[in-house]
């Protein structure tokens, strides 16, 4: 094989297209890298091993008959337990979940991915139910931050995060409800992406708030990123909410610039609350986009309190049997906010709603006069494992709740953002929310290119030791 061991997508891809390496050799690196590593690691709960080798012989099969590729040929890839694929249980990083049938077929997010050529090779630890911002698990033990392995990845989709900065597969999929991609994104030092609300579908995945649930994908490189996302989108028959909203589906031109973007910082309720490192995170890709002028997110605090009420509460309606006959299989930390979920006054749930809708229309008009924003993506870098408090402008607060709260009313109204990495030094990567209008993936895309390209925002495949 002509290529590096821990290579990108694209890198891959190109290798394969042009003869220089093989499916069947590409996959067996990623199977000998995850079993050489991912036991100190746990991003894995399964390694389809024989699937992935079949799937390889096939491709090469293909290649060798002079059939036409996708741009994605040859690239292993993952996906959060919580997405279907055919013969495992979706256990969405339950107990409960595996005594559930087998998925009988795999996902849509799944077969797009192997429709362009990519290579599925196992399926990614998570927090239990996605109702989670650590990347801890007790059914299936914790995911470990591959830059500092006694450090969390950040969640829900840990597992997505911490196998890509480990260099176990180029490319993930996690899922995004209240900031679950960006989370372990920014902990974890790679690229993650949560596309505006429908543009990708949800069909064959376990859902933790429908209204909010986003899939998306994580990895080491923007063009990785695009590809990935090029290979998702579009229309889906069994996604309601994409046949009835979703525009035409248009491919991101990565290297035509940022030339004339009007972009912008965040301030008042994204400027506070946080440590000086994730602020300062922020201002270094603001100085290097020029990015000097300032908007303020109207109300930001009390969308964040919306959408805690939402997710409780939609999040508890769908739980509510399991709640019944089998509350001791569930993780304590998650049942007790699954619990309180189910008790929220329905008037309280009715007003947040409404508050949704004033919002998003609040929100829209600051996109009049700006086509890009920028926001921490964290309020710090990522704490120790199994930390449960921390300290953040002078207050304590809990770690679990508190993670998301830059991302949370961003997602709330579906707003798409690409995730960047950020090192200001040798201590933990920090992460930045590059912020678009609905539906202008390419936007945020394009930006993160630049600074990918300037050398801001890199994410390096973590050294373990």
């Amino acid at each position: 094989m002509s290529i590096p061991p821990v290579s990108d997508a694209t890198t891959i891809a190109a290798a394969i297209s042009q003869g220089r390496a093989s499916g069947r050799e590409v996959v067996a690196s990623a199977l000998d890298r995850i079993a050489r590593i991912d036991g100190r690691v746990g991003a894995f709960t399964n390694v389809l091993t024989e699937r992935a080798r079949m799937r390889a012989e096939t491709l090469d099969a293909a290649i060798a008959r002079g059939e036409a590729i996708g741009p994605l040929a040859g690239v292993p890839f993952a996906v959060k337990n919580l997405i279907d694929v055919a013969g495992l249980p979706t256990r969405a990083g339950s107990k409960i979940n595996r005594d559930c049938p087998p998925a009988a077929r795999d996902g849509t997010v799944v077969r797009r991915l192997e429709e362009a050529g990519a290579i599925l090779v196992g399926a990614l630890n998570m927090g239990e139910y996605a109702y989670d911002f650590t990347g801890e698990n007790v059914h299936d033990g914790d995911a470990h931050n591959p830059h500092a392995l006694d450090h969390m990845t950040g969640g829900s989709s840990g597992g997505s995060g911490a196998a890509v900065a480990a260099g176990l597969v180029p490319l993930t999929l996690g899922s995004d409800t209240n900031g679950s991609i960006r989370v372990p994104a920014a902990f974890c030092g790679c690229f993650g992406m949560k596309p505006t609300y429908g543009r990708i579908s949800r069909a064959g995945s376990f859902p933790f708030v429908g209204s909010l649930d986003h899939l998306g994908p994580m990895a080491r490189s923007v063009a990785d990123l695009a590809l990935a996302y090029d290979a998702l989108q579009g229309p889906d028959l069994e996604d309601a909410v994409l046949t009835s909203r979703v525009p035409e589906p248009a491919s991101p031109s990565l290297e035509s610039g940022i030339g004339g973007l009007r972009i912008a910082v965040a301030g008042g309720y994204f400027a506070r609350g946080g440590d000086p490192e994730a602020f300062a995170a922020c201002a270094r890709v603001a100085e290097a986009l020029g990015a000097s002028r300032e908007v303020e997110l109207p109300e930001a605090h009390r969308a964040r309190a919306a959408a805690y009420l939402i997710t409780a509460a939609e999040g508890a309606t769908l739980h509510l049997d399991r709640l019944r006959t089998r509350p001791r299989d569930f993780d304590p930390a998650v049942r007790d906010r699954l619990i309180a979920g189910a008790m929220i006054p329905a008037p309280f749930v009715e007003r947040a709603q409404r508050f949704r809708r004033w919002y998003r229309d609040a929100v829209l008009t600051v996109f009049d006069s700006v086509d890009v924003i920028l926001a921490p993506a964290t309020p710090c870098r990522a704490p120790k494992g199994g930390q449960t408090h921390f300290v953040l402008d002078g207050v304590t607060l809990p770690v679990r709740a508190n993670i998301g709260l830059f991302t949370q009313p961003i997602s709330f109204i579906g707003l798409p953002v690409v995730a960047v990495p950020v090192r200001l030094d040798a201590g933990l990567p920090l992460g930045v929310q590059v912020i678009a209008a609905p539906w202008r993936e390419d936007l945020a895309l394009r930006v993160a290119r630049q600074l990918e390209r300037d050398g801001i925002c890199t994410a390096p495949v973590a050294e373990i030791a």
